[in-house]
């Protein structure tokens, strides 16, 4: 028949065209299971290593260069959290454009050949906004966050199956062809768990099952979760994980957050951890019968719009990443860990085969010893010693282990990599003002007044968030204080103290239109340094207080000026971001909450708090949409020399071009105090480069145990300077910057900058393992390590600002020759480097012109200028 499959005896080639098709599709398919040593895809046990990138931190623009630089850096899969409170801002209208459109995200991670962990929570923390959770989720009747708790329980099931149903629909799971090969329920759960009992456990047994009953066909994980139900893998976050054991022997050793730095807070040091400690953590989880590493973050990124939690999160989620806040590869971190992620792939097929065998080499030195049925031997050699290095025997040759140190011997015998010894360079990275000439134009935001149309009169003061539902950082408490003319005070010059006490974050004292006092006796109720209480009497006036990471509340207590009469107290409180972590924290408040006192009057003390104060959320600016092109357009703007200069509460206004070329672009915002910045109507984040960054920074050594108090920059400095500008936010032309201050800043300092690479160094010791000794090892040839440099597209070396062969000092930006250097240091990378956009130079004595001190350990170390 003409309609059937067959022609003679063939099949018709249209059927046979299907047929085809639906065989590459099934074969793409694949399984996904766990033993005790590794994730096996197809029945193959894999040694992963994963990184971090959250979606929304980035623009879709950045993702494909994102993805592609994690490749190139070595990683297997990206894993992401899923962010409830962006795909459903509000109950049941969902949103997955743009920033948040996840679909597209995981098919650019699958389009690169990687593998994706989804980690779905709902819960995240990740120092995002409310942890993740919309605002409305707080509002359900009944409802009480993560725990034996129906309402909750039923909206959690909700968005996670949406979630599920939405990979499905685009067959994103690897077991229909997709790269997701991993899913997370709850998150961090443990540590509440403990605390609230019973009711935790049994949330933890439902959303166990929950998850498992989905059906998704790859596992699903708890991190943080000793009682994981079976088969959920229970896992480890932290900055080492080394001893971490899974609940079951049939479980893989997983670490799903090895902490790459930490997060940046308004008021805190900018922490950073170190290449060297990093790679050790990762080779000693390794070497302990770990099978996949997650970073976090391999990318940061940035908390736009008003996406940062905590509260006083910084808008830069840089958090030291191997891929900056911008995209670029911070050096040597990225480098070297590629360096390591291709040691480790050497030795994956003794690593998924059997247990280590370890044994001592010394009092603070190990060997673990991975050697399978089938000849494969692989070895890991460590040095724990903070202080010393140390030489060891293994096997029958001596090897030298730098102190904190693990050396890699993909064969047993040759190393490969030393995870102290950073083989890739390092860039000095500068930022270059390219737009210093804004012609700024001002307005002025009114304060707000109890007879305003839209402010809502009631007795007794209101939960900050109940009222806004964090809609804006900002609300107005609004009162009068009549005060009779017969009040002492009046007549004998002293003033009445007014006292408010304020569940933070950030307070303005209004009185009778005006910021309260100058210089007067603000106190602060969080702890603090010399340079904090300095930076305090630097303040414009009183009439501001605000908290900080560690106790976000506040007192303000200030003598103020009153007439007789009706007097008007304006707040204006405001809001830094809602808390993402710590037990039922939907339940913190926020705000002016009191009590509110006026002591000094004949009657004594007055409590202001019980009586009628009127509400009224955001600002004036806010309300007219004055961020925008359409907005701006409807007030009258101040120009020229009028234009306002460290005032409160102010509106500024620019419109620039954008500057050539496709370096990352930020705004130096070091001349502002405190508020936010948008560009054509797309809110880049909070800026408070005045929280001047308080603690200990200093000299920063990768030996020892990492915490997130050492190795810190920006003491007595803007905890974060510079703000990223998106390039694909931008037109070529007509670009409108608008900036909104509450302290009160000069807009004129402002500027707009590119990020570039000013130099880039090698610090390279002679007989350094690398990669290419592997390569080496059945040719026959003698092992040379090579410096190399390479500056990025666009840019060449121009000048070699330093070179050293013998015992140079210092770091990259700051090396100095040491007791011992080769006067023909200059001349190798001088003859192979300028005019060059990479190059490399041979460490051997001979290049420089022959040994200038025999007998001892000598390297190379090299500053080439990129222009």
């Amino acid at each position: 028949m003409g309609s059937g499959i067959l022609v003679g005896n063939m099949l018709r080639p249209d059927i046979l065209m299907l047929l085809l098709l639906f065989s590459l599709v099934c074969s793409a398919a694949a399984s996904v299971t766990y033993d005790h040593r590794a994730i096996m895809i197809n029945g193959q046990r894999r040694i992963l290593i994963s990184g971090s990138i959250h979606y929304p931190r980035s623009t879709p623009e950045m993702w494909p260069d994102l993805v592609q630089k994690a490749k190139e850096g070595g990683l297997d899969v990206i894993q992401t959290y899923v962010f409830w409170n962006g795909h459903e801002p509000s109950q049941g209208k969902y949103y997955f454009e743009d920033r948040y459109d996840l679909v597209k995200f995981i098919k650019l991670v699958q389009q690169a050949g990687l593998y994706v962990h989804l980690r779905i929570g709902p819960y995240v923390c990740a120092e995002w906004n409310f942890g993740g959770f919309p605002v409305w989720l707080k509002y359900v009747p009944g409802i009480s966050f993560r725990t034996d708790n129906g309402p909750f329980k039923a909206a959690m099931q909700k968005f996670t199956e949406k979630i599920v149903s939405m990979m499905k629909a685009e067959k994103l799971f690897e077991t229909q062809g997709g790269p997701i090969i991993l899913s997370q329920i709850e998150n961090e759960f443990g540590p509440v768990e403990w605390e609230i009992g019973a009711p935790g456990k049994a949330y933890t047994k439902w959303a166990a099952q929950m998850a498992v009953g989905l059906d998704t066909g790859v596992p699903w994980i708890m991190c943080k979760q000793e009682d994981a139900p079976d088969p959920v893998i229970d896992t480890c976050n932290g900055f080492y994980c080394e001893n971490f054991k899974p609940n079951k022997d049939y479980k893989p050793k997983m670490w799903t957050e090895n902490w790459t730095g930490w997060y940046t807070e308004f008021g805190g040091p900018v922490p950073h951890r170190p290449a060297e400690d990093l790679a050790l953590s990762v080779v000693r989880f390794i070497q302990n019968g770990g099978s996949f590493v997650n970073y976090y973050m391999y990318h940061g990124g940035t908390n736009f719009g008003r996406t940062a939690g905590g509260p006083f999160i910084a808008t830069s989620y840089d958090y030291d990443a191997p891929i900056d806040e911008y995209g670029l590869p911070r050096e040597p971190k990225w480098g070297h860990l590629r360096d390591l992620h291709k040691a480790i792939k050497l030795c994956e097929s003794a690593l998924v085969s059997v247990d280590p065998t370890v044994t001592s080499l010394g009092n603070n030195q190990e060997a673990h010893v991975f050697k399978s049925k089938s000849g494969a031997c692989s070895a890991f050699l460590a040095n724990y010693d903070t202080k010393s290095s140390a030489k060891v025997s293994f096997g029958n040759a001596q090897y030298d282990l730098p102190a904190w140190s693990i050396s890699i011997l993909p064969d047993c015998k040759t190393v490969v990599f030393n995870t102290a010894r950073l083989g890739a360079q390092s860039s000095q990275i500068k930022m270059t003002s390219v737009n210093s000439a804004f012609s700024w134009q001002s307005y002025n935001e009114e304060t707000a007044s109890a007879d305003d149309d839209d402010a809502t009169t009631m007795v007794g003061l209101w939960e900050q968030v109940n009222v806004t539902r964090d809609v804006t950082d900002y609300l107005w408490y609004l009162t009068d204080i009549n005060i009779d003319p017969s009040e002492g005070f009046l007549k004998n010059g002293q003033s009445p103290l007014l006292t408010i006490y304020s569940a933070g974050h950030a307070l303005h004292v209004f009185i009778n239109g005006q910021l309260s006092g100058k210089y007067g006796s603000c106190k602060i109720m969080s702890s603090t340094t010399l340079i904090w209480l300095i930076h305090q009497l630097l303040i414009l006036n009183a009439g501001t207080v605000y908290g900080g990471l560690e106790n976000p509340k506040l007192t303000f207590s200030d003598y103020i000026k009153l007439g007789a009469g009706i007097n008007k107290i304006s707040l204006l409180s405001v809001a830094v971001g809602l808390p993402n972590v710590g037990t039922h924290f939907e339940t913190w408040n926020a705000g002016v909450l009191g009590p509110v006192t006026l002591k000094g009057l004949n009657e004594g003390t007055r409590d202001l708090s019980k009586q009628k104060w009127s509400y009224k959320i955001g600002l004036k600016g806010e309300a007219l949409s004055l961020h925008t092109v359409s907005g701006s357009s409807s007030v009258e703007w101040v120009k020229g020399s009028l234009v306002a200069r460290k005032q409160p509460l102010t509106w500024y206004k620019a419109t620039f071009s954008a500057p050539g070329g496709n370096e990352p672009l930020a705004l130096d915002m070091n001349s502002m105090g405190k508020g936010q910045i948008w560009i054509n109507g797309q809110s880049i984040g909070r800026h408070w480069p005045a929280y001047i960054a308080r603690g200990g920074c200093g000299d920063c050594s990768y030996a020892g145990t990492y915490t997130d108090k050492k190795c810190r920059t920006n003491c007595g400095e803007a905890s974060q300077r510079w703000y990223h500008v998106p390039r694909s936010w931008l037109n070529s032309g007509g670009n409108l910057l608008v900036v909104f201050d509450e302290w009160g800043g000069d807009p004129t300092g402002i500027s707009l900058v590119k990020r570039t690479t000013g130099s880039v160094c090698a610090d390279i010791f002679e007989g350094q393992p690398t990669l290419k000794s592997w390569d080496m090892l059945t040719s026959g040839k003698i092992n040379r390590p090579k410096a190399h440099l390479w500056c990025p597209p666009g840019q060449k070396i121009s000048q070699i600002k330093f070179a050293s062969y013998g015992m140079p000092q210092g770091t990259c930006g700051s090396f100095r020759e040491g007791s011992c250097h080769a006067h023909k240091s200059y001349d190798a990378a001088e003859k192979n480097c300028i005019g060059q956009e990479s190059c490399s130079v041979t460490v051997a004595p001979e290049v420089f012109g022959g040994d200038p001190c025999p007998g001892n350990m000598k390297k190379f170390s090299v500053e080439a200028v990129c222009s």
